[in-house]
C-alpha cells in the first residue's frame, strides 16, 4: 500500500501468518444453531432511557396497494382495502389541541404553516359541521391530560393569526360517543353528516371487517362528553353510548395536510392509546412506502399502535429478507464477496443475541443496533451474500454471541475491557489492517498562517517553496486565492474555517496527514468551556472549574483509553467507552491528548517551569537578542525529538486517533483489508471472533 511504514508492513506479515497458522479450513457445523422466522424493527418507538425516535404521524403508501386491519395474536385480519399508490396517515387517538375551525380553508392552510414553522405537530383535517365543511387545525398529540394543558397554554402564548378569525386553542381528547353498528361506510358516513348537523364532531369508525360506527366528539374528560350529549340530544342522541377504547377500533378523518387542497383528502386512522394494533400490508409484490423515515420502502408488513403514550411504528419481515438491507447498509455493496458475508453472519448472530430487545421489538433500524434502511439499501451484492450463509450465526459455549462490529478498529480490535470495564471471550484484542480506508485519500498539511494562527490545508492547494524556517521546518505557499484553512484535516460545512489564504502566501508547516477517515483522525482544538459542556452529566464526580490538563492515565491492551484525568482529578466515567461522547463525540477511544497549553521549560541552571500549572507570564529570547512576553496565540517549540510544535496562551485540547467506532469484534473495514488479501469469510470471522465456532441452523 502507498504510504504505509515498515512497522505496517511488519505487522501485515504478522497478520498474515497468524491467520495461516491459527485458522484452519472452517466449516458451519450444521444443526446448532437457533433461528427466526420473522423479525420485528421498530422504526419510531418510544422507550424512555433506552430509544426514542417518536414521530406524531406515519403516512404509508404502496405501488401495489395496502391492506389495512387489526393485528391479533392469531394473526392478522383485513378491515380496510386501499387502491393501489393512494396514501393513508396513522395517528394516535389522545390528547391534541384544536388551534381552530374555519370554514374557510385558505385560512386554515395558512395557519397550519405556522403551527409548522413554530415546529409544532399540526394537521389539517375536514368534516361535516351545521350542513358545511369546515376545516380544524390540530396539534399534537400528548400522552395525558395534563401534558395537552400545557400545549394549550403554550400555543396561547405563540401569537398564532387566523385571517377568518381569533384562534383559540382548546384541548381534545380520546373520549368519544358512539353509534350502533352501519352495514356500509356510506350509511355510517350519511348518519356522521346528521350528527354534524347538530355542531359536533362526527367521524366514521371501523370496529372490524365491514363493521362500521360512528364517533361522536373527542372529549378530554366526562364534562367535555356529557357536552356533546347533550348537543345531539334529540338526533338520535338518547342511543349513543360511551365509545369502549379497550375494543380495537380506527376512527377514520379526511387529512389534507400531505395535499394542501380542499379537494384532496387522504384516509387517516386514529388508533387508541392502547389495545389496537393496526395491521398494513402490502396488498401485492410492492413494498410499503413510509414517509416520515426518509420516504423509505420496506418489506414485510407494519404495525402502527401505542407505547408509551406515543405511536409506535414497527416493521415485521422475514428474518433473511432483513439482513439484505442491514449488510447493505453496514457496508458498500461494492467490496469483496467475502467481507459481505462475513457481514452477513455477523448481523444474523447479532440480531438473534438481542432477543425482543425493544419490549415490542427485536431491534430498531439505527446504529443502536445495527443500519436498516429498508428495500433502498439492498443490492444485488448484499442479496448473495446473505443468501450464501444462510442461518450461519456465530457461537460460543453453546450459545449465539453478540457479533459487535465497527466501521474501523483504528489498527487494532478493543478488549472487552476497555469499552465495557469487564472482558469476554471472543472479544479480544486482535491487529486489524484499518489503513484501507486511506487508500486515495488526499493528504492535509498542518500549517502556521502568518498571523500564528494553525489549522489544516489539502495538499492539492500548497506547494514545496524548497524553504525552509530558522526551525527547520519546511515553507509552503498557497497556489490559488481563497484557499481555506480548516480546524482539522477535512472539510466541514457547518464549521467555519480558521482562516484563508490567497495565492503566494507563505506558510510553515508542521507535519502532515491524512484527511480525517474511519482510520486516522483529528477533532478539536477544544476550549475548557466546551469540555466541561460535554462532560456534564458524563462523570460520577463533576468537573468543576477551568479545565487546565487533560492527561491519559490508563489504556487497555490495544492502547484505548481506559482512565483519564482532568486538573489531576479522575474523570470517573461508567465504562470507558463513555469517553468518546464525554469529550465531544471523538470516533474512538484510541486517541492522544494535544495539551496546546502544556509546556515545560528547563532553564540552564536546571529550574523547571511547568505550564499552564505555572500561570507566570511567559518570556521569549527574540533572535535580535530582545526579550518580549510570549504572543498570543501561544509559541511555536522544538521538542525533545527535534519536532516543531504549535502552542497557546490558554489551554486548549487537540484529540489526535485512529479507528471510528467502539472497536469491538469485527472491524469493517478490516474485514475489507483482508478479503483482498484473499482470506474467506469463515476466516474473517474466526480472527476477530476467537473461540467461536460457525454453526447452521
Amino acid at each position: 500500500m502507498v504510504g504505509i511504514t515498515s512497522w505496517k508492513r511488519l505487522a501485515a506479515v504478522c497478520l498474515a501468518l497468524l491467520l495461516a497458522v491459527s485458522v484452519g479450513a472452517v466449516r458451519p457445523s450444521q444443526g446448532a444453531a437457533p433461528g427466526l422466522d420473522t423479525i420485528r424493527v421498530a422504526i419510531f418507538l418510544n422507550l424512555p432511557n433506552k430509544y426514542t425516535q417518536n414521530t406524531s404521524w406515519a403516512t404509508f403508501s404502496s405501488a401495489g396497494g395496502l391492506s389495512v386491519g387489526f393485528r391479533e395474536p392469531a394473526g392478522a385480519k383485513t378491515w380496510d382495502a386501499i387502491p393501489a399508490g393512494e396514501q393513508i396517515r396513522f395517528s394516535l387517538d389522545d390528547y391534541k389541541v384544536k388551534l381552530a375551525e374555519t370554514a374557510d380553508f385558505n385560512a386554515a392552510k395558512a395557519l397550519l404553516k405556522q403551527v409548522q414553522d413554530a415546529k409544532g405537530a399540526g394537521k389539517l383535517i375536514s368534516l361535516s359541521k351545521n350542513g358545511k365543511t369546515v376545516y380544524q387545525v390540530i396539534e399534537g398529540g400528548y400522552a395525558n391530560a395534563a401534558e395537552g394543558r400545557k400545549a394549550v397554554d403554550r400555543w396561547n402564548g405563540a401569537g398564532l393569526k387566523l385571517q377568518s378569525g381569533a384562534v383559540k386553542p382548546v384541548l381534545q381528547g380520546p373520549f368519544h360517543l358512539e353509534t350502533g353498528s352501519f352495514a356500509s361506510e356510506a350509511e355510517a358516513r350519511q348518519a356522521a353528516d346528521a350528527f354534524g348537523a347538530s355542531g359536533v364532531d362526527a367521524f366514521v369508525a371501523l370496529r372490524g371487517a365491514g363493521a362500521y360506527t360512528v364517533m361522536l366528539g373527542a372529549a378530554a374528560d366526562a364534562a367535555g362528553l356529557n357536552a356533546v350529549k347533550s348537543a345531539v340530544a334529540g338526533a338520535g342522541g338518547e342511543a349513543l353510548r360511551q365509545a369502549d377504547a379497550s375494543a380495537p377500533y380506527l376512527l377514520v378523518q379526511n387529512d389534507h395536510t400531505v395535499s394542501g387542497q380542499a379537494n384532496a383528502a387522504i384516509r387517516h386512522y386514529a388508533v387508541p392509546l392502547t389495545g389496537t394494533k393496526a395491521w398494513i400490508a402490502p396488498s401485492g409484490a410492492e413494498p410499503i412506502k413510509l414517509t416520515e423515515r426518509y420516504g423509505r420502502t420496506y418489506r414485510g408488513a407494519f404495525e402502527a399502535s401505542g407505547f408509551n403514550g406515543k405511536l409506535a411504528v414497527v416493521n415485521e419481515l422475514p428474518f433473511e429478507q432483513y439482513l439484505y438491507s442491514v449488510v447493505g447498509a453496514e457496508m458498500p455493496a461494492s467490496w469483496p464477496a467475502e467481507a459481505l458475508k462475513a457481514q452477513a453472519v455477523a448481523a444474523r448472530s447479532y440480531a438473534l443475541y438481542q432477543g425482543v430487545g425493544f419490549q415490542i421489538a427485536h431491534v430498531v433500524d439505527t446504529v443502536a443496533s445495527q443500519a436498516y434502511g429498508g428495500t433502498g439499501a439492498e443490492k444485488a451484492a448484499t442479496i448473495a451474500a446473505v443468501n450464501a450463509t444462510a442461518g450461519e450465526v456465530l457461537m460460543h459455549g453453546g450459545k449465539v454471541i453478540e457479533a459487535l462490529f465497527s466501521s474501523s478498529a483504528g489498527g487494532a480490535t478493543a478488549d472487552g475491557t476497555e469499552v465495557w470495564g469487564n472482558a469476554v471471550p471472543y472479544l479480544k484484542s486482535v491487529s486489524s489492517p484499518d489503513e484501507v480506508s486511506e487508500k486515495g485519500l488526499l493528504r492535509w498539511y498542518r500549517i502556521v498562517m502568518p498571523n500564528g494562527e494553525t489549522g489544516y490545508v489539502r495538499e492539492d492547494f500548497l506547494r514545496d517553496t524548497g524553504l525552509t524556517n530558522a526551525a527547520g521546518a519546511p515553507i509552503l505557499e498557497a497556489t490559488g486565492d481563497g484557499v481555506n484553512v480548516r480546524p482539522i484535516p477535512l472539510v466541514q460545512d457547518s464549521v467555519a474555517p480558521v482562516g484563508t489564504l490567497n495565492r503566494g502566501t507563505r506558510v510553515v508547516s508542521l507535519g502532515s496527514t491524512f484527511q480525517s477517515n474511519p482510520m486516522s483522525w483529528v477533532r478539536g482544538p477544544f476550549t475548557s468551556e466546551q469540555l466541561l459542556a460535554t462532560l456534564k452529566g458524563k462523570t460520577a464526580t463533576a468537573v468543576t472549574g477551568p479545565i487546565r490538563t487533560l492527561e491519559v492515565t490508563g489504556r487497555g491492551p490495544s492502547g484505548r483509553v481506559t482512565q483519564m484525568t482532568a486538573n489531576g482529578q479522575k474523570l470517573d466515567v461508567r465504562y470507558p467507552d463513555i469517553f468518546r461522547s464525554a469529550l465531544g463525540s471523538l470516533p474512538s477511544t484510541r486517541f492522544t491528548v494535544d495539551e496546546t497549553a502544556r509546556l515545560s521549560i528547563e532553564s540552564g541552571a536546571g529550574a523547571r517551569r511547568e505550564l499552564p500549572a505555572d500561570s507566570n507570564p511567559l518570556y521569549v529570547l527574540g533572535a535580535s537578542g530582545s526579550v518580549r512576553q510570549a504572543p498570543d496565540p501561544g509559541v511555536f517549540v522544538l521538542d525533545g525529538n527535534g519536532k516543531l510544535r504549535a502552542t497557546t496562551k490558554e489551554p486548549g485540547f487537540r484529540f489526535v486517533g485512529t479507528g471510528n467506532g467502539h472497536g469491538l469484534g469485527l472491524s469493517q473495514y478490516g474485514a475489507l483489508g483482508l478479503a483482498q488479501q484473499g482470506y474467506d469469510y469463515q476466516r474473517i470471522l474466526k480472527y476477530y471472533y476467537p473461540e467461536t465456532t460457525i454453526a447452521k441452523g
